[in-house]
């Protein structure tokens, strides 16, 4: 039942987010870039195993991806001089995520070497 309560709360956000683009996309935007999704995944993993260790370990490695995960945008903000469709800036965003992560698992990797 948890599960399902977790699965509509998460949907409902997103789909609201997703139609209030369309009506008033900075808000949206502003609304998308909060932490929502980690702030409702650490609620819930709280919620479900009471364990802090497991929770701080959670935020760190949320901390170290935020920063990473901006590089998505990448393709959509160089849109305005490449004019590139959708799916290409969304497939270019995506590569460059796994880009970033790939450098990132590779420099730690290295650091603990």
């Amino acid at each position: 039942m948890l599960f399902i309560i977790k699965i509509l709360v998460s949907s409902v956000i997103i789909a609201f987010t997703s139609w209030l683009a369309g009506k008033r996309p900075v808000l949206a935007g502003f609304i998308i870039a909060l932490p929502l999704t980690s702030m409702i995944g650490l609620f819930f993993s709280y919620a479900e195993f009471r364990n802090m260790e497991k929770i701080n370990q959670f935020a760190s490695s949320i901390f170290v991806a935020v920063p990473l995960s901006l590089v998505f945008f990448l393709p959509f903000l160089l849109n305005r001089w490449f004019k590139m469709n959708f799916l290409l800036s969304f497939a270019l965003g995506v590569l460059f995520v796994g880009l970033a992560y790939g450098l990132y698992a590779y420099l730690a990797k290295m650091r603990c070497s």
